[in-house]
């Protein structure tokens, strides 16, 4: 299949399942005064899975749409779109970081479990992830205040959004993995 045609579906598998399934899920792990809900977030998983070689300049613009989009259903006002532009900004740097080879080595590849292994492609998108739902939700409470709070909702948030990432990679990726 083509990249692009990939990548449009899995743009628009993504935000549906973010909007209209995950949206509508609210989760209590804890309690707290003023009822804190979340939403577990897997949209940024578009941005983490575009192929290697992919433009910091073209991840600022997936990103940015993607976000808008996001926000346009959740009706959040551009914090979405803040987040995931973050996001996209840091991804190569993140990838350079974590990769034994420079990107550029790696033609027609995608991030994945397959070309990273499971600890690098869980640190790479557990960095970003986390980092966005920081950034997310210090712009939705706007304060310090109550950072223990604001830190127990990114925490709860994180482990959430993690499984259902892992939960998506496991049911919507070929892994082809031999064994010795």
């Amino acid at each position: 299949m083509n990249v692009y045609i990939k990548n449009i579906l899995r743009f628009c598998i993504i935000v549906i399942l973010q909007v209209f399934i995950l949206q509508r899920i609210t989760l209590h792990w804890f309690t707290e005064p003023a009822g804190a809900l979340f939403i577990p977030f897997i949209y940024p998983l578009f941005i983490l899975l575009l192929p290697f070689e992919t433009p910091v300049w073209l991840l600022l613009i997936l990103g940015f749409i993607l976000g808008v989009t996001v926000d346009s259903f959740m009706t959040t006002a551009g914090m979405h779109a803040c987040a995931t532009v973050l996001i996209a900004y840091l991804r190569t740097n993140v990838l350079n970081a974590l990769m034994p080879r420079n990107l550029s080595e790696y033609i027609n590849q995608q991030p994945s479990i397959k070309n990273m292994g499971w600890m690098p492609f869980l640190v790479y998108s557990g960095f970003l992830i986390i980092l966005h739902h920081l950034v997310f939700f210090t712009i939705e409470s706007w304060s310090f205040v109550s950072f223990g709070s604001l830190m127990l909702k990114v925490g709860a948030s994180f482990v959430t959004s993690m499984l259902f990432i892992i939960v998506y990679i496991l049911l919507f990726t070929r892994q082809n993995v031999s064994r010795a």
